[in-house]
């Protein structure tokens, strides 16, 4: 019994040694292999050094999933045509969407870096958004805008054409992960602006944008000079009715072809000459910034009142918010 309990012990203490030396044996070969492997850097919360690389429509895959691109971005590109034309009635049609499209804000489909792009966006949402208080979907960020910038109407949680817009913008994001630091995004805004000169904005408006937008503003395409204000432009809930957005949005775009060339005060009297239209109105400011933190420079129907009638207070308007 004893000899017999000493072989098994002994097996077991062999059994072990071949064990330990594998194992060692494995030790060695991965040390090895990591020596003439290149380091990598374990992620971090940011991801630094992207691309604004967005694929070509010409790559899109074939299938349900390629049309559904392509519905996206002609939804995207083409906006109010697309939706009007398909809308029950001319009625229904306007009640849908303004005459604006995505592209008016977001050149080139949202793949224009310079022009507020939207390449990178599938990797931001959802996000916490200020003006609703809450974590947004992408989804609910279309939304947003169809009722705001579009002065329209929601698409239904189960419509295809929201689940195409998401589809494309997916599509141009391809390749970029969360947490990704997007230097193109937030370009479009002065956050210290001059008192503006509504007069000298009009001068302005009528020397070098009523090529593209009208003389009253009435615009001559979505794409080519958008509404900028009246009935079939972007209501005052839009963030680009905020003079800090707006006047950035011209400084850094416009005139095209002569981008970046308006001082600070250009830019901001332009903005306030705009913003001092009439527009639709967004009926819904007293539930915006549940939480605090209400900028102070939206033009709304009171504040384009007050420039109409001089009474105006833009100390006030142009005020940073309170925290």
């Amino acid at each position: 019994m004893k000899r017999t309990t000493t072989l098994t012990l002994g097996f077991i203490v062999v059994v072990c040694l071949v064990v330990i030396a594998l194992m060692a044996n494995q030790l060695r070969s991965n040390k090895d292999q990591a020596a003439e492997s290149p380091e990598t850097e374990a992620p971090t919360e940011k991801v630094a050094g992207i691309q604004h690389n967005p694929p070509s429509m010409e790559d899109v895959p074939d299938g349900p999933e390629g049309e559904a691109i392509k519905r996206g971005h002609l939804l995207f590109d083409d906006t109010s045509n697309v939706l009007r034309s398909e809308a029950a009635s001319v009625e229904d049609g306007i009640a849908r969407v303004n005459e604006l499209s995505c592209t008016s804000c977001h050149a080139g489909a949202g793949t224009d870096e310079g022009v507020s792009s939207m390449v990178g966006m599938s990797a931001v949402y959802p996000m916490y958004i200020g003006r609703s208080g809450q974590m947004v979907t992408l989804e609910e960020r279309i939304n947003g805008c169809m009722v705001r910038s579009m002065d329209g109407q929601k698409f239904a949680a189960d419509d295809e054409d929201l689940d195409a817009m998401v589809a494309y913008l997916t599509y141009i994001s391809e390749g970029i992960p969360v947490g990704a630091e997007l230097e193109w995004r937030h370009q479009n805004t002065i956050d210290d602006l001059p008192t503006p000169d509504v007069d000298n904005g009009e001068k302005l408006y009528q020397q070098s944008c009523i090529a593209c937008h009208g003389e009253s503003g009435e615009g001559t395409g979505s794409n080519t000079g958008p509404k900028l204000w009246g009935d079939g432009s972007f209501n005052d809930g839009a963030g680009i009715a905020r003079m800090t957005k707006m006047a950035g949005y011209v400084q850094k775009n416009m005139p095209v072809g002569q981008e970046n060339t308006l001082s600070d005060q250009e830019a901001s009297d332009l903005a306030a000459y705009i913003l001092s239209q009439d527009r639709p109105e967004w009926g819904n400011h007293d539930k915006d910034w549940p939480d605090g933190g209400r900028p102070n420079d939206i033009m709304t129907k009171e504040r384009r009142d007050q420039v109409k009638d001089g009474t105006i207070n833009w100390d006030e308007v142009l005020a940073k918010p309170e925290k």
